[in-house]
């Protein structure tokens, strides 16, 4: 997801742009979303546990999270979007929508003047607003953030349901699942994998990724070892504790600094680390990277023929 440096201040911050989403509710399993019929109307749960009741098929959209404005395109319904948030930059044509949010605020007012048949939203720093959005009598579908590639297939699977595209949505998780599983054909015969260093923000602490956050799914799956493995969630890095550990490789998704490789190369203290002095140190797409959406297989691959390019030449 694009970021600003001041989103990166603190762990909330983190949360709201890569993953974020944890609710104060506990959330419907996936497989637990259900629709029935009658006379025309359905209904679906979200990750609320809440029921969602539609009359008619959603016509107007108001997407609040970037990976469900992806989905949605991806679907097929991507015209029918009517309000975005600022970092919506994926596909081009996302960057036509009109901006209600930067994903941390929403502008309730202008949504409710919009009155869109649904509005997929999370939780995390946006409980009034989707209270308020809820007392304004409009259809508020809440998705928790993936934080695994299931959780992936999941949204879009919930999302498709809501919008009546559960077809489309079977040929996109297959089509993921078949770019996944092109990539491990050629990783699986690696003798050792490479030891990597995933960084998520440089300053004012220096962040990474560990487990139980999407990235850390994604670095498996693309064969990689993730140095930081042992660690929970996003956390702030001890440079001393780093620089033990080592790492072979390292990626950064901070698209925010002028330089981040050279930023990288330049630390005090980091010439003695293996990456460092084999200038293994690789800038990658963070809207790609950081995004729980449809491009995830995308992603994969990115990571894996950054790291092994003599076995995807």
């Amino acid at each position: 997801m694009k970021a600003i440096n001041k989103k990166w201040l603190a762990p909330l911050a983190i949360s709201l742009l890569l993953v974020g989403c944890s609710t104060s509710v506990e959330p419907a399993k996936k497989d637990d979303a259900s629709t029935t019929e009658e006379s025309g109307a359905y209904t679906v749960i979200d990750d609320r546990g809440v029921e969602v009741t539609f009359e008619e098929v959603p016509k107007t959209i108001v997407s609040l999270q970037p990976s469900n404005t992806e989905i949605l395109f991806e679907l097929g319904v991507g015209e029918q979007i009517i309000g975005a948030t600022e970092f919506d930059t994926y596909p081009e044509e996302a960057l036509e929508i009109e901006r209600i949010s930067d994903s941390m605020t929403i502008n309730t007012e202008r949504v409710v003047e919009l009155q869109p048949d649904v509005i997929f939203a999370y939780t995390v720093g946006e409980e009034t607003h989707i209270e308020q959005l809820d007392n304004a009598g409009l259809k508020v579908f809440v998705i928790q953030t993936a934080s695994t590639i299931e959780d992936v297939y999941g949204d879009i699977e919930q999302i498709a349901e809501v919008l009546k595209v559960e077809e489309k949505a079977d040929e996109i998780v297959t089509g993921i699942e078949n770019q996944i599983e092109a990539v491990q054909e050629k990783t699986v015969s690696l003798d050792k994998k490479e030891k990597v260093y995933f960084e998520i923000s440089p300053s004012p602490d220096i962040w990474s990724v560990g487990s139980g956050t999407f990235q850390q799914e994604l670095i498996e799956a693309a064969g990689v070892e993730n140095i930081y493995a042992d660690q929970q969630s996003w956390f702030a890095v001890s440079e001393e504790d780093l620089i033990i550990r080592n790492p072979e490789a390292i990626i950064t998704t901070v698209n925010y600094s002028e330089d981040p490789k050279g930023e990288i190369l330049a630390r005090e203290g980091w010439s003695n680390i293996t990456a460092v002095q084999n200038e293994e140190v690789y800038e990658l797409n963070a809207d790609i990277l950081d995004r729980p959406g449809p491009r995830i297989g995308e992603a994969i691959e990115l990571i894996a023929s950054t790291i092994y390019p003599e076995i995807f030449n």
